[in-house]
């Protein structure tokens, strides 16, 4: 174990090197423009997913998975979605934003090949008219990696037949909800869910891609038959220094069917996880991961977002970009060790997604990631809430407001951050924020 981590870590001084040599012989950084404009017309929004906050949960592959390893939270009623809801999206409306996002579990909607709960759809129904009597604009998302048992037990994305089962489903749902004028998500971060599945031994990396991009380009034309005029998307989650590599594929398969640009921002880069991220993909395995990184470890590089977005505003030119997700990790809701709270890692991020607008990016929107704390996919550790809650202790699962609360509602409020607003921390390093981008056109503060 030692001799591989030291060779781990020389082949990352190696990496860092050659990139700070990059760094150094750069392009000058471009002019830099006031941030005086508010963002305008811009949808500011809200994310939370199905499995993990509603609770209640029926029979599916995370409800098989969470079983079979014993380091993982039970899952229990999560954050109690299912039953609170109307307060939360009452949370949701008093920040002042346009875009509630949730999702519709189809393990939920459909617990037998052909058989439909109608009182689970019920529930839905109950909370999209809850969205839209707040005045918000629903953002459905059709599959945020959650289905059913009875699929696990046909072979998951293993099973030819897992297209035409999920878009049975799909269209089901797409036909119920399309007179509510949802922005759509068709699949949440695919290489990530991907990534779940290879590892568990539950699909095939390049058959699952294959097929979600079927998926995908299905849902699209059966959308925009029922809903003319509809805005599609299947968000990625963006990787800093190796987006290409990750979610490329899945693009170039989907790319002629994409209404807007989904993007899910939370990290910089990390010369170590790239590392590991390489050969993964060199090897056709599923990503691993360092013992002891957490994710509330990770680096937070809020300039980062910048290059996320200018990275597909070169590769799709002119088309909408969404921020889907994004937020900032604490461990169990504690102050994070580099001192960095919420409010300004929240005021930061608004501050270069500002940038990006007035650099002409095509910018729509910007959604929390998330309303309330919820399950990470075994933990509920990881604290990404403006709204906190300690499933673990409290039984009454009280939504406590964390300093970002008041700090997001002024935002929506006032259209971003005013100008002569700086960042409380400046640009990193350009081999630690997204290279060779963020080298090769690097943007400073003023």
């Amino acid at each position: 174990m030692r001799f591989r981590f030291r060779r781990y870590a020389l082949t990352v001084l190696a990496a860092a090197a050659s990139t700070m040599l990059l760094c150094t012989n750069s392009a000058a950084a471009p002019p830099i423009r006031p941030v005086a404009a508010p963002l305008g017309n811009f949808l500011w929004g809200v994310a939370s997913s199905g499995f993990q906050s509603e609770g209640h949960a029926p029979d599916s592959n995370w409800t098989r998975y969470i079983p079979k390893h014993p380091d993982y939270d039970a899952l229990h009623d999560s954050v109690d979605f299912y039953n609170r809801y109307e307060s939360d999206i009452d949370a949701a409306a008093a920040l002042g934003v346009r875009v509630f996002r949730v999702g519709i579990e189809w393990a939920r909607v459909q617990p037998a090949p052909g058989v439909w709960d109608e009182e689970a759809f019920r529930f839905y129904d109950a909370v999209i008219a809850a969205i839209a009597r707040a005045g918000m604009q629903p953002m459905i998302t059709l599959d945020h990696w959650v289905y059913p048992g009875w699929a696990v037990d046909r072979g998951g994305w293993r099973n030819p037949g897992m297209v035409g089962d999920w878009l049975d489903n799909m269209r089901t749902v797409v036909d119920r909800y399309a007179s509510r004028n949802p922005l759509w998500v068709a699949v949440n971060e695919p290489a990530a869910y991907i990534s779940h599945e290879v590892r568990r031994g539950a699909a095939d990396a390049g058959e699952m891609l294959d097929r979600i991009a079927q998926a995908h380009n299905a849902i699209y034309d059966h959308i925009h038959h029922v809903q003319p005029g509809a805005q599609v998307t299947s968000n990625v989650g963006y990787v800093a220094g190796a987006e290409g590599e990750v979610n490329g594929s899945f693009l170039d398969r989907i790319g002629h069917r994409l209404d807007y640009v989904g993007i899910d921002y939370y990290f910089g880069y990390d010369p170590v996880q790239s590392l590991l991220g390489g050969i993964s993909r060199a090897t056709g395995s599923a990503m691993p991961s360092l013992p002891g990184t957490n994710i509330w470890d990770l680096p937070l590089r809020t300039e980062g977002i910048y290059y996320a977005l200018q990275h597909y505003s070169r590769r799709y030119p002119g088309k909408p970009l969404y921020i889907v997700e994004n937020g900032m990790p604490t461990e169990n809701g504690r102050p994070r060790a580099d001192g960095y709270s919420r409010s300004d890692h929240l005021r930061d991020t608004v501050y270069w997604i500002q940038r990006a607008k007035a650099d002409g990016m095509n910018v729509i929107g910007y959604n929390y990631w998330s309303i309330t704390d919820n399950y990470e996919w075994g933990s509920y550790t990881p604290r990404f809430g403006l709204y906190t809650v300690d499933v673990r202790t409290d039984p009454g699962l009280v939504r406590r407001p964390t300093d970002a609360v008041g700090t997001y509602t002024q935002l929506v409020a006032e259209g971003g951050v005013p100008d002569g607003y700086r960042p409380t921390r400046g640009p990193a390093p350009c081999f630690l924020v997204d290279p060779p981008a963020s080298c090769l056109g690097p943007v400073g503060v003023p």
